[in-house]
């Protein structure tokens, strides 16, 4: 079980292999001067609306590059494309994915091995967010979000949430269901294991039988939190940022099994129709100017250095350095191998 550790974090630049092959002395900007299209592969609601916001509109367009987005679950964006895998031309360009999905579609042969010398801002990119297939965009950690006014005593990590005293104020949000395992598993295990499912399926059951609920989309679990339907859960560190600042009571607890990473990024598609435009993409969001704005309106984390963010949103979003020991990189090979099974049993149990 790898750990980010803060030394990894923080330290020096990664380093980009040069600049484009194709235009050697202007890199990807050059490339993207003609134009044309990109097709983005997008969860939709607030996401979609800031890459549009803070990457398309101000960095894209004005080079007349058309992006057109492709809004999804990650799954059916991902079932599309392992099925247009043997065309020669796919339908998007570029896809929005976690670090476990990225693994997933690199492993189905279907992603584009990045050379990063078409994207030179990657020479800023932490050494923890590059990936052969893919490149991390913004990253945060998982932590139990609680209501003081509904949870008295406040949490001290996952455990503390899975229990089932908490009835049907206790929540889940359904899109959620790989790192809801992992923290289960977490919590059975003292945070021994991140992988242990049968531990995980034992708890989580027993949370059901209580009352638990369960929400659609992160929106709908926020809307019941300011409703106080819903007292005790886990998400991102980020997301607690986001409805704070939209007045939703809720306070955050980094996890004392540990803090399971989440890292959203981008991959390219192996067949790619707009691939130069794709790389565009790919290095406009590593522009310091929509790195720092995604801090600003979704609370994440930035992957690339030199980010000037203020220090007192640095401390809402970001983690002491006792919390950075505790960030704990996920297993991506366990998550691929392991996916269709455990969202089988998801809906079995909880969508039925």
């Amino acid at each position: 079980m790898k750990k980010i550790h803060r030394r990894d974090v923080l330290k020096g630049l990664g380093t980009a292999a040069g600049v484009a092959a194709l235009a050697p002395s202007l890199g990807a900007e050059a490339l993207a001067q003609s134009g044309g299209r990109v097709v983005v592969g997008t969860w939709g609601g607030d996401y979609a609306a800031l890459l549009t916001k803070n990457i398309e509109n101000p960095l894209l367009k004005p080079k007349g590059i058309e992006v057109v987005q492709d809004q999804a679950g990650d799954a059916p964006r991902r079932a599309k494309m392992v099925a247009e895998r043997r065309l020669p031309r796919g339908t998007v360009d570029i896809q929005g994915f976690s670090a476990a999905n990225m693994y997933e579609m690199n492993e189905a042969g279907v992603t584009e091995t990045l050379d990063y010398s078409k994207i030179p801002n990657a020479k800023n990119l932490l050494p923890t967010m590059k990936y052969p297939y893919g490149a991390g965009h913004i990253y945060s950690g998982n932590v139990v979000i609680y209501n003081p006014k509904l949870i008295s005593t406040a949490p001290t990590g996952f455990k503390d949430w899975l229990d089932p005293k908490w009835g049907n104020k206790n929540g889940f949000i359904d899109i959620q269901y790989q790192s809801i395992f992992i923290a289960a598993s977490m919590a059975a295990t003292g945070g021994a294991s991140m992988n242990d499912l049968d531990k995980a399926k034992e708890l989580l059951l027993a949370v059901k039988k209580a009352g638990a609920r369960v929400y659609p989309t992160n929106e709908a679990f926020a809307q019941a939190m300011k409703n106080e339907e819903i007292g005790i859960s886990a998400i991102w560190k980020a997301r607690v940022v986001q409805w704070q600042n939209a007045g939703i009571p809720c306070e955050a607890v980094s996890p004392v099994e540990g803090i399971p990473t989440y890292v959203s990024g981008f991959v390219i598609a192996k067949n790619a129709p707009n691939k130069e435009n794709a790389y565009a993409y790919m290095n406009a969001m590593l522009e310091k100017p929509p790195q720092e704005a995604f801090a600003v309106d979704m609370g994440y984390n930035g992957t690339v250095t030199g980010l000037a963010v203020a220090p007192d949103l640095q401390k809402r979003i970001g983690f002491t350095a006792d919390e950075e020991k505790r960030l704990k990189d996920l297993d991506y090979a366990f998550l691929a191998k392991n996916d269709s099974a455990m969202k089988e049993w998801w809906d079995k149990v909880f969508k039925a």
